[in-house]
């Protein structure tokens, strides 16, 4: 049950979230924004006010009365760090505490050593690497995005199916980094919530994010609110099985989307195709990937066959999605979208409308995500900068009984 407490953080990241898609707004914008109370919203406004949260930008006159002020975030309040830890590198993004990137630092990691005491190492070095050209600023918090399952309350990646991680205690070996709180989640919620904060109209929806990389995942929001499930591991849509005793993947299992759709199934539906393909980079994923999307653009028939073979698949197993929670909108992220997605999109259109039902088919929009900069980094640093709204004193919101509906938070 959610409780007074959950309620006033939920009314409290609703108005910093409107202020932030819109760049700035008034008190009673913020109301129509929210459809909390003009006296909820007033409530936290004063409260972030007072610390720094959001600063008064311009007072704008009004035919009667008093002027209206006009508040935004206030980008100087202190530094976020959003970090995403794919399988094959690791970005760390800064942030301002109005969540605009400053700088970003990325390094490889190597395929052959998936070690944690190697991926630590290069988280380590990108978060010295941007505290070192901030040095001075205060740090807000740390949100950090790691592949597979996590528990975002132990601080621990349960299991990592790609790295054969299962517990690994990732925010303590990372807690000597960091002089901040550290947030842990994974790629998944990140996009869903990075969205949310980018995109004020997905407050609004139901919607899911399809993570296209090495990995293949669903970041899904419905009512605003990210699904999580019991454990945190919803959205593990990559290791649904299209294809009965299909290829081995890599969770265990056979058939799975991701074996199909993710970058290692990409190169293996290339190397089925044409073995000596000189669009093939050894076990280069991003080169492979890459000579794909520019010889499919060239009409490169060998590449063109990988695209429609990758959107089958993909188009299959986002009908499963659609059947089930009858979105009001799917979107192709994920570093793989970022090279592909032109050329998924529209096959995958196909595949969809022939695999999913007529009713959630109506009005459903399958587009890809259009995000600034790295959108795992900054729902990671999201993260944070809602942890650190949540560690402010109680009371910096109002009573739920002042709220005229719960918002989407």
């Amino acid at each position: 049950m959610r409780t007074a407490a959950d309620i006033r953080r939920r009314n409290s990241f609703a108005v910093v979230r409107s202020i932030h898609a819109h760049g700035d707004a008034s008190r009673r914008e913020l109301a129509e924004l929210t459809g909390l109370s003009f006296a909820t919203v007033a409530t936290i406004c004063s409260a972030l006010l007072e610390h720094g949260v959001i600063a008064e930008v311009a007072r704008e006159r009004a035919p009667a009365g008093r002027p209206t002020a006009k508040l935004s975030l206030n980008g100087e309040h202190g530094l976020l760090l959003g970090i995403d830890i794919a399988e094959t590198y690791v970005h760390a993004e800064a942030f301002d505490a109005a969540l605009e990137p400053i700088s970003s630092t990325e390094c490889d990691i190597d395929v052959h050593e998936r070690s944690p005491d190697h991926v630590v190492e290069r988280v380590k070095q990108v978060i010295a690497a941007e505290r070192a050209r901030h040095e001075g600023r205060p740090l807000l918090g740390v949100g950090v995005s790691a592949p597979g399952q996590v528990d975002p309350v132990g601080g621990t990646s349960v299991f990592a199916p790609n790295w054969d991680w299962h517990d690994v205690p990732l925010r303590a070996l990372l807690a000597d980094s960091v002089d901040a709180p550290l947030f842990l989640d994974n790629p998944l919620k990140s996009l869903a919530i990075a969205e949310m904060w980018s995109h004020p109209e997905r407050r609004e929806q139901d919607f899911v994010v399809l993570n296209l990389g090495t990995g293949v995942g669903a970041g899904i929001a419905l009512g605003g609110r990210v699904l999580r499930g019991r454990m945190n591991s919803a959205g593990e849509w990559g290791h649904t099985v299209v294809v009965a005793d299909g290829r081995a993947c890599r969770c265990g299992s056979r058939g799975c989307v991701e074996a199909y759709v993710g970058a290692p199934g990409i190169l293996q539906s290339l190397r089925e195709t044409s073995p000596d393909s000189p669009l093939l980079h050894g076990d280069d994923q991003t080169a492979t990937v890459t000579a794909i999307a520019e010889a499919a653009d060239q009409g490169d028939p060998t590449a063109l066959e990988v695209v429609e073979r990758t959107s089958r698949y993909l188009g299959v197993g986002a009908a499963s999605i659609v059947n089930l929670l009858n979105p009001d909108i799917v979107l192709l992220g994920g570093w793989v979208a970022g090279l592909l997605g032109k050329q998924l999109l529209e096959r995958a259109r196909v595949h969809l409308r022939a695999h999913a039902l007529a009713v959630p088919m109506t009005g459903l929009a399958l587009d890809l995500q259009h995000p600034r900069g790295n959108s795992v980094s900054l729902g990671a640093a999201a993260f944070a900068l809602e942890g650190y709204l949540e560690s402010m004193p109680d009371g910096a919101t109002d009573t739920p009984t002042s709220s005229r509906r719960q918002p989407a938070g």
